[in-house]
């Protein structure tokens, strides 16, 4: 029997980094989580524990931070990664490849009476901006998406028509509550892209779509959302959706003596509906190993 060594990887997980523009009076803030992850000829250090071909993950950590001074800040995060991809495969004849994730957590000025703050920011809702870079040679994939985008619509959503069992109990409605944590990710062609544009309009292009689709099930909702967002951007080959169904059951309050006209609900946090999906174009150039390592999707 042979053994040998497969695909493999290494690197410094979740670096936090805060950088502060202090160019004007005027600050602005990224606040980011790094993740660095190199392949290469790492046969020995697995094998032989030779040493000599692995750069240190404390190194790949200094680099981030380093960098991001050199660099005079972060910028786009997919602008980031990409340059701190081509900085270790360049720079590092035993590294082919490498993959670079960050998750950006985004911060607004506070406004008081006087107007914006110049230097005093709260932290924007749940969402997460992040992306992850992949090289492999002169390859590149760049993988963009954001989670934790917590949506709802009070009205505009039925569902009705499904199979039933002898097990089935959900009561069909042609009006109820339709809310979910959006998860989304989109493989870019190319990386000639203006990232942080075209992220602002992904985003808005999904919460119109959300808004405006009469929803006969999430998965209709879904769809209409990754469809407007190709539609309008040829640069985006497809759109990775994982949305829960954050159930909203009416109370029945007969037994005080009230009606209750969809008005009051109990918004049970499990368990929950899934639903995963892929929309993408028909001519979409291959993905390469752009999803190897992007978990948790169809």
């Amino acid at each position: 029997m042979g053994i040998r060594l497969g695909d493999n990887q290494y690197g410094k997980a979740e670096v936090r980094m805060v950088h502060v523009d202090r160019g004007t009076a005027v600050h602005s803030i990224k606040d980011i989580n790094y993740t660095s992850q190199l392949r290469g000829d790492l046969e020995s250090v697995h094998t032989e524990g030779d040493n000599s071909k692995c750069l240190p993950t404390d190194t790949q950590k200094n680099t981030v931070y380093a960098k991001a001074k050199e660099w005079g800040g972060v910028g786009a995060i997919e602008d980031f990664a990409l340059k701190m991809a081509r900085h270790f495969v360049d720079e590092h004849d035993y590294v082919y490849g490498a993959r670079q994730e960050v998750e950006e957590y985004t911060w607004e000025r506070i406004t008081t009476s006087a107007g914006p703050h110049d230097h005093s920011f709260v932290r924007n809702g749940g969402e997460v901006r992040n992306t992850v870079v992949t090289k492999d040679g002169d390859k590149e994939w760049v993988v963009s998406g954001f989670s934790g985008l917590t949506v709802l619509k009070s009205t505009g959503s039925e569902f009705h028509g499904y199979p039933k069992t002898k097990y089935t109990t959900l009561a069909e409605t042609d009006d109820r509550i339709l809310a979910t944590d959006v998860t989304a990710r989109w493989r870019y062609i190319g990386t000639d892209v203006d990232w942080d544009k075209t992220y602002a309009s992904v985003k808005s292009l999904m919460l119109e779509a959300f808004a405006d689709t009469h929803s006969l099930a999430l998965q209709q909702t879904l769809y209409e959302m990754g469809k407007a967002v190709l539609e309008a951007h040829p640069e985006i080959a497809e759109v990775k959706f994982s949305m829960p169904n954050n159930h909203h059951f009416l109370v029945d309050l007969s037994r005080f003596g009230l009606e209750n006209p969809n008005e009051v609900f109990f918004a049970a946090d499990r368990p929950y509906g899934k639903i995963e999906a892929v929309v993408e174009r028909d001519d979409a150039p291959e993905a390469g190993r752009a999803w190897e390592t992007v978990p948790a999707f169809v």
